[in-house]
Parts: structure tokens; sequence; C-alpha cells
């Protein structure tokens, strides 16, 4: 393995070293990531004028907050951890759907502490960022520490 690039040695480090559970989180926490980044954009997006005229979701007249999908994200997760097969529990799409639908229902976390819907202001964005970083930090902990310490043995090695 000595005459082989970098690359070559982390990728076998991930393959040997992080397991399916390794794998499931490093997955979910990558979706968190990209729901979170996707769904800050689209609100600036509609708020900013664009997109639906309502401001955004609604039904009935009435609007919906977009932690509401991720209750369903995380209810679908729960129903397949409890009854599906082994195979779907471990499928990425079920772990990219739990990390999504925890990335939904964070952003709105100043919302359902409050009870009320400060999502554009100071408070609302100060809860959120806690909240994510906390969870950011965390998730990568979680999920990469068997990756990172194996990587950072290669490249520490001569």
């Amino acid at each position: 393995m000595a005459d082989q690039g970098l690359v070559t040695r982390l990728r076998a480090v991930a393959r040997d070293r992080v397991g399916p559970t390794e794998q499931s989180l490093i997955v979910a926490w990558s979706g968190f990531g990209a729901t979170f980044a996707i769904t800050r954009a689209i609100t600036h997006w509609i708020r900013a004028g664009h997109g639906p005229s309502s401001g955004g979701m609604s039904a009935g007249g009435r609007h919906l907050h977009h932690y509401n999908i991720g209750i369903l994200l995380l209810a679908a997760v729960g129903a397949v951890a409890l009854r599906g097969e082994e195979r779907h529990r471990r499928h990425p799409v079920t772990a990219t759907a739990y990390g999504s639908g925890t990335a939904l229902i964070v952003d709105e976390l100043a919302l359902l502490i409050d009870l009320e819907d400060v999502y554009w202001s100071r408070d609302g964005r100060t809860s959120v960022d806690a909240a994510v970083g906390l969870i950011a930090v965390g998730g990568l902990y979680l999920a990469a520490v068997p990756f990172w310490h194996g990587a950072a043995r290669e490249v520490l090695r001569r």
C-alpha cells in the first residue's frame, strides 16, 4: 500500500474501517447538511419575492411549515426501522430521509420552541444556528471518527 497514492489509501481506509453503521451516519449527516442548505436557499428565494405568491406551501388557506415534511420523513424512517427489512433499514435512502427530515425540523426549531413564527427574526436565527452547530459537530464526530483516525494514520505514515 506504500506505493499507492494518498487518495487510494484514504478510500481503502473508508472501505476497511467504516462499517455499515458509520456509513449510514455519514449519509444521514450529509443529507442533513445538504437539505439544510437547500431549504435555507429556497426560503430566502421565496422571501425575495420569487416562487409561490403565498410565501410558501399552503393547504386550505393555511401556511404549512416545512417542519411538517420533516415529521413525515421521520415517521416514515421510524416505520422502516420498526417493520422494514434489514436491507431497507441500511439503505442510503433511509439514512438520507432521516438526515433530511431532521434538517427540516431543526431549521424551524425556534418556531417549535417559542411557538411563534420567529424564523426571520434574530431569535429565530440564533436558535437555528445553535441547533445546527451542535448537530453538525456531533454528527461529524459520530459518523466519521473511525475514518478520520485511519486517515490521520495514513497521512502521517512515512
